[in-house]
């Protein structure tokens, strides 16, 4: 089965050059309509209806609310259920919703069958918007829309229409650079993990099969990741038997109950402390490889017996070089868009491979 994640990426390239080439000049236009829409007073709101879908308007919230990338302004961007889009909306603001992804009156259909792959390249999509509608900012003149406090350091600049043509045909030239990266980072992070990937898919799938409990965590976007992980083996698009999987990151109470009366570093080790059981598996996703919360939950797993899987970025961090969890996939760039989204197919293979290793050996004995 190692050779499904050769197999996987290769479709998965593919679909990601054909969506790209064909929707960049698009993907352009757009990040100019949302810079407009930004500058005055818009936000984005992104509607979750299925579980999954719940996880990409949290990304794209936290995407855009906490900028990863030094210098860029914090926009404004809310996870909404459907029932209260009516409420929350305002006439400024673009609306996001998925299957299919819809930004604005923009629909955008990746060219695949496979719900997972769509999920991916839509990733990507909000990822790109997200780096790029950053340039137009520039080019449009700034205002203190999504600035905050902050929005002394982007003074007024001249509008420069005549400039617009020509910075949306670079645009669109940066989307197609970055669906290249995106798939030569899958392909990395599926080859180099493919035995990590298979060996950790048998393992929860004994655990599962025996009655156990898969915990998932992470941080900001990997705590959407996390999310999705979850909503993957809960309610999987294909339709595949619920399992039983746990989100670490799901419940804010606890979360700001732990990190406000003990502190961040305990956030997950301490609901592993009340949840977890020996024969359980801890699944941590973390893009620099070394987050402090991350590790002290690692290490508290093992400690109580759990087998311990780990999607790391850069080099591995800490998880790896330490050898802190049993199965550890490394996806080796420092740009965190990209990271993330190589994960998403790494998690992506990984539920695959459960359920593929589920059907072809039947449940533990």
């Amino acid at each position: 089965m190692a050779q499904l994640a050769a197999t996987s990426s290769d479709a998965r390239a593919r679909a990601g050059l054909r969506f790209f080439e064909a929707e960049a000049s698009r993907i352009a236009r757009l990040c100019l309509l949302l810079a407009e829409r930004f500058l005055a007073g818009g936000r984005l709101v992104a509607v979750g209806g299925s579980p999954q879908a719940w996880s990409d308007a949290h990304h794209i919230a936290v995407e855009f609310v906490h900028p990863v990338i030094v210098g860029k302004r914090a926009l404004p961007a809310l996870a909404v259920a459907p029932a209260d889009l009516a409420v929350l909306a305002r006439q400024e603001d673009v609306v996001v919703s998925f299957q299919p992804l819809t930004i604005g009156d923009e629909i955008f259909v990746p060219p695949s069958d496979d719900p997972f792959v769509a999920q991916e390249l839509g990733e990507t999509l909000y990822h790109v918007l997200w780096e790029l509608v950053h340039v137009f900012f520039e080019h449009l003149g700034a205002s203190d829309a999504g600035g905050g406090a902050s929005s002394f350091l982007y003074p007024f600049l001249e509008r420069r229409e005549a400039d617009l043509d020509g910075v949306l045909e670079d645009v669109g030239r940066s989307v197609l650079m970055k669906s290249k990266e995106v798939a030569a980072l899958r392909g990395q992070t599926l080859g180099e993990g493919a035995e990590a990937l298979e060996a950790a898919a048998a393992a929860i799938r004994r655990s599962l099969d025996a009655g156990g409990t898969l915990h998932v965590f992470g941080n900001g976007g990997s705590a959407t990741d996390a999310m999705d992980v979850v909503a993957d083996f809960r309610a999987a698009p294909q339709g595949w038997p619920a399992r039983r999987a746990v989100d670490l990151t799901a419940d804010s109470a606890i979360l700001t109950a732990l990190a406000n009366d003990i502190g961040p570093d305990v956030l997950f080790a301490r609901q592993l402390i009340a949840y977890a059981q020996p024969g359980d598996v801890a699944l941590a996703i973390s893009t620099s490889g070394g987050s402090a919360n991350i590790v002290e939950a690692l290490a508290e797993a093992r400690r109580r017996g759990l087998t311990t899987v780990a999607l790391v970025g850069y080099d591995g961090g800490r998880i790896a070089a330490g050898g802190l969890a049993d199965h550890v996939v490394v996806t080796r760039s420092d740009h965190i868009p990209r990271i993330q989204e190589a994960q998403a197919s790494a998690y992506h293979v990984l539920r695959e491979l459960v359920e593929l290793d589920s059907r072809s050996h039947g449940p533990s004995e």
